[in-house]
């Protein structure tokens, strides 16, 4: 009797949901296929992903969707024009600048700042961790200690020490909010490695003939990426606030640039008759860090082993 597993259209739902794939590309498409699945059922989820995608729409877009420019103002017609004015629909700020622009623009500073910071914060402690889990001994020690190290500083007092010391601006603030997140990701890394360091299929690897390198590379690496891009999803939050921290202090993007801390902070003096020049910039930093944390729950649900029944 033919095998019913040959006869299904490929791409197909009963192929995606295959319990006998017949290829490595089959089994990676349906385990993508039913943590989709499980993302899409939380609606909360979609939200945070559509608020993400709608940020990095924004982002793409600025010089089109920008009204108005973001540095220049109109001291003289323009200046703290109340939400709803003509041709200035959240108003301006004590310079006479569009803030919906200043917003939009503001927007690509975010990302940069976001991205930026889990490309370089996140290998580091995907490296860190997982050597450390599956080397043990002493440098599991030095490496730990030197993790127990920086987590014992909050990290926007340590942000804060290391900008100081490296100067005001975007990319020193980028650097060192890098510089503090990622002892909480080689923690995970190296717990992730421990569970399955002494696993059948690690000695197997080993009996192949493999280096140690190799197997942290291609064996351990991989399966530690699933719990590390949900605590970078759930980070996201707190990068934008450390950043929107240091704005606000005047260490991080420096003036005229359209960062969302920095508005904040120059819209303070104004708080109690213009309230709009620093309520503004905070909705937003509100509505990303949301939409960052509903992702993140979502997908935290969807990749969460014991959810997926394994």
């Amino acid at each position: 009797m033919t095998d019913t597993v040959s006869i299904l259209k490929p791409y197909s739902r009963e192929w995606l949901l295959s319990d006998r794939p017949t290829s490595r590309k089959q089994a990676r498409l349906g385990r993508a296929y039913v943590i989709w699945r499980r993302f899409s059922e939380n609606r909360l989820a979609l939200a945070g992903l559509g608020i993400i995608l709608a940020l990095i729409l924004v982002a793409i877009f600025a010089d089109v969707l920008a009204p108005h420019s973001a540095v220049q103002g109109d001291l003289r017609n323009a200046r703290l024009l109340p939400p709803g004015s003509e041709g200035y629909w959240l108003g301006t700020d004590d310079q006479g600048r569009d803030i919906l622009s200043r917003l939009i623009h503001g927007s690509r500073l975010t990302l940069f700042v976001v991205v930026l910071v889990a490309i370089i914060a996140a290998p580091i402690g995907l490296i860190v961790g997982t050597v450390s889990g599956y080397a043990g001994g002493w440098i599991d020690a030095v490496l730990m200690r030197i993790t127990d190290i920086f987590l014992a500083f909050p990290k926007l007092v340590l942000a804060l020490a290391l900008v100081a010391a490296l100067g005001p601006g975007i990319e020193n603030a980028v650097l060192a909010i890098a510089i503090t997140s990622w002892p909480p990701y080689a923690r995970i890394a190296r717990a992730e490695t421990m569970t399955f360091r002494n696993s059948d299929f690690i000695a197997a690897v080993k009996l192949m003939g493999a280096s140690p390198w190799r197997i942290v590379l291609k064996h351990v690496m991989p399966l530690c990426l699933s719990s590390l891009i949900v605590r970078v999803t759930l980070d996201m939050a707190g990068i934008i606030l450390t950043a929107a921290g240091l704005g606000f202090l005047g260490l991080g993007a420096q003036p005229p640039l359209p960062e969302w801390g920095a508005m904040i902070a120059s819209g303070r003096r104004f708080i109690l008759d213009q309230w709009w020049v620093a309520a503004m910039p905070g909705v937003a930093i509100l509505i990303v860090s949301l939409g960052f944390n509903l992702l993140g729950d979502g997908l935290r649900d969807a990749l969460d082993p014991k959810e997926a029944g394994q």
